[in-house]
């Protein structure tokens, strides 16, 4: 897929990289991701633990984040991995909210939509921009086929492939080559990876910790492990989601904030040419 215009002024070529139904996606699916985040680490706060197969062995779990009183009365925060713990006191497991005194919840008041405890009202956050979510996406979906954008924008051809040790070590570099206004290998394939791994893996395991749709089609559990891993693999890729998100970020400071945030605003990437020298 090639570039829909081209405009050349002042040493400075800009390019139409992104469609009015582009920017418009991009732009629902950060605040849907960012409820989404934040609702369900409200849902999280009921019961902070995960585990492997259809039930919760409670007194096993693979991860879980809990307060714990210390000698002087105070609570402790802490979360443990595979056996081992952390103290995760002010953040995790232990936070202040709205005083000095140090509350037990898996995760502060900041980071949870609602602020407060409130189970069902995270819920209906969280499944309404879930399927605000879904709803976006298969419109994103349903163009990106349709105009080839998947194929000539996203999907890394071979070529892309056999420079992803050059293109490592630009990044490393920080230096971001744009010279044909396309992406390179890393983000072809980091969107790649979110468009066709982690987001469906969202949807499927979403869809599993629902009673409803379990109870009729409980063959979609079996083919997660069961409930609990669906639940535990959903937390995965909502942290995989959540890495991408903040690397990309750091990307767009990198590579220029104003060209990028202004590409995905007003659909035009400026290429700047380098000056000749005699």
């Amino acid at each position: 897929m090639k570039p829909f215009k081209e405009r050349t002024r002042r040493g400075a070529t800009a390019v139409y990289r992104h469609p009015v139904l582009v920017r418009a996606t991009h732009w629902v699916n950060a605040l849907c991701l960012l409820v989404l985040l934040l609702s369900g680490l409200q849902i999280l706060n009921a019961h902070p633990a995960f585990y492997w197969g259809e039930v919760a062995r409670f007194a096993h779990p693979i991860a879980a984040i809990d307060a714990v009183p210390r000698a002087d009365g105070e609570l402790r925060g802490r979360m443990t991995v595979a056996g081992a713990t952390f103290d995760t006191t002010g953040v995790l497991g232990a936070s202040k909210s709205g005083g000095e005194q140090l509350q037990a919840r898996a995760f502060p008041s900041w980071l949870t939509l609602p602020g407060y405890l409130d189970l069902g009202a995270g819920r209906r956050w969280h499944f309404f921009f879930a399927w605000a979510l879904v709803i976006n996406g298969l419109i994103y979906a349903a163009f990106a086929l349709a105009s080839g954008r998947i194929r000539g924008l996203i999907w890394p051809s071979l070529g892309d492939l056999r420079g992803i040790v050059r293109d490592i070590w630009d990044h490393l570099r920080l230096r971001f080559a744009h010279g044909d206004a396309g992406y390179n290998v890393l983000q072809k394939l980091a969107y790649a990876a979110v468009i066709f791994g982690l987001l469906p893996l969202m949807l499927l395991t979403g869809l599993v910790m629902s009673p409803a749709v379990y109870a009729r089609l409980p063959i979609l559990g079996d083919l997660l492990g069961g409930r609990q891993s669906a639940r535990t693999l959903h937390f995965l890729a909502a942290s995989g989601l959540v890495s991408f998100v903040v690397v990309h970020l750091a990307m767009v400071v990198a590579a220029g904030p104003v060209n990028e945030i202004r590409s995905m605003i007003t659909g035009w990437f400026v290429i700047r040419r380098e000056k000749k020298t005699p």
